[in-house]
């Protein structure tokens, strides 16, 4: 019905949702941990990467308009084979280690606000997030579009005013390039702040819901990543620029709060701290949304186990279902900060590959290969820096990138096995 469909609005917003409540509200006290004041600089050349993977995601959405979003790209470039497979579980592990981030930052900020900062409530809260943001996808792309649209309108005027408040407090020597950490550690700082764009992939997972998709996907791509890098960069200047690097690790997600303080006050630490619930609701919700569009494709397709794509009592696929009770217990018990740069190598090994597919299909899909080998280049070396940085800094993050690669193509082999032993009894 036409009620259920999504606009270009409400797909592009539930890619800023989802990007602004995962990179700003998340993840700046991390990316400033590693490229100090450079953190603007940092955001804007990661969203140069995701803007010319913006360009092969859009141009396959195009081509191929589908719910299935990436995995549908996937399967165009590299047919039902263990590429597709292994990449899809890289995508679904990511999606579920976002999703459990966010839903902890909406925990820590909601304590904060209402409850003193009590861990206990935390808890309470990032519960709360997940479950709500289950029953809004359940209700369907309609009521999806319109509470992402309400929720990113507010996000937009309240980083408005931030912006403007604290751009005309700069002090210039806290930006000051000679402050800057060395050359390789922006660089490598920038596969964590790619981390903040990877809910542009969710605009990916609208084309079975947007009329006419072959020409407003694009344009829902294109104007999420331009107002989210701008935001970014904006916000990073006036955070940092008002902060020092050392008081912004300090307050680590309520790094944007504090910042509001000295113009605005308790008001601003408020304004603030009610912008990152809603943000990080946001980001719950369209995550939410692709992990759902994700795996029903994965298991129409044989490439996940069929249990994923049938529809749970609750409502809702029995993957919706899965997700959810994944990103409970991760949000729970996993100390998520610690991983956070593994997520960001997942997206960015996921994209790389996609790009590839991009390049393969170049011809149907009408792309230009010189943006597609841009893509490919410039993932390949934010991926080399942050490997080779990882390895010299934190041998036991690297070994865990390694193992999550392993796990992927031990899920895809366990169920191709159990899919032939089905097939031939």
């Amino acid at each position: 019905m036409a009620e259920q469909r999504m606009t270009v609005r409400g797909a592009a917003f539930l890619g800023i949702g989802s990007m602004v409540g995962a990179g700003i509200f998340a993840l700046l006290g991390e990316a400033g941990a590693v490229a100090g004041a450079a953190v603007w600089l940092s955001f804007l050349l990661a969203g140069l990467v995701a803007l010319a993977q913006g360009y092969a995601v859009a141009k396959l959405g195009a081509r191929y308009p589908s719910s299935g979003g990436v995995v549908t790209y996937l399967l165009q470039g590299f047919g039902r084979g263990h590429i597709t497979a292994v990449v899809s579980w890289l995508l679904y592990f990511a999606a579920l280690i976002v999703t459990a981030m966010v839903s902890v930052s909406f925990g820590h900020y909601g304590s904060a606000l209402f409850f003193g900062g009590s861990a206990g409530w935390a808890k309470v809260l990032t519960v709360a997030v997940i479950i709500g943001a289950a029953a809004v996808n359940i209700a369907g792309a309609g009521m999806l579009d319109r509470l992402q649209t309400g929720i990113v309108v507010v996000l937009l005027a309240v980083f408005a005013v931030f912006v403007g408040v604290t751009v005309l407090r700069i002090d210039p020597g806290l930006l000051a390039p000679s402050t800057y950490p060395p050359a390789l550690n922006i660089v490598s700082s920038v596969a964590l702040t790619f981390f903040a764009y990877l809910g542009f992939a969710v605009v990916s997972f609208t084309g079975g819901d947007l009329p006419d998709a072959r020409r407003n996907l694009p344009r829902a791509m294109y104007l999420s990543l331009g107002i989210t890098t701008a935001l970014y960069v904006l916000v990073a200047l006036g955070v940092f620029g008002t902060l020092t690097v050392q008081q912004v690790g300090e307050h680590g997600e309520t790094a944007l709060a504090v910042a509001a303080q000295p113009a605005l006050g308790t008001a601003g630490f408020v304004m603030m701290a009610i912008a990152a619930l809603l943000g990080t609701a946001s980001s719950v919700n369209a995550n939410l949304f692709a992990a759902s569009g994700s795996t029903a494709k994965l298991a129409e397709t044989g490439t996940f186990p069929p249990g994923f794509g049938r529809l749970a009592r609750v409502g809702g696929t029995r993957g919706l279902v899965l997700s959810v009770l994944i990103v409970l217990l991760l949000a729970l018990f996993v100390d998520l900060t610690a991983i956070a740069s593994l997520g960001s190598v997942v997206a960015l090994v996921i994209f790389l590959v996609l790009a590839i597919a991009a390049m393969r299909l170049r011809a149907e899909i009408g792309a230009r290969a010189w943006l597609l080998v841009a893509a490919i280049a410039m993932t390949s070396l934010v991926l080399i820096a942050f490997a080779v940085q990882t390895l010299r800094t934190d041998p036991v993050i690297f070994a865990v990138m390694i193992a999550v690669l392993g796990l992927a193509v031990v899920m895809d082999l366990v169920w191709t096995r159990v899919r032939a032993r089905r097939s031939h009894p």
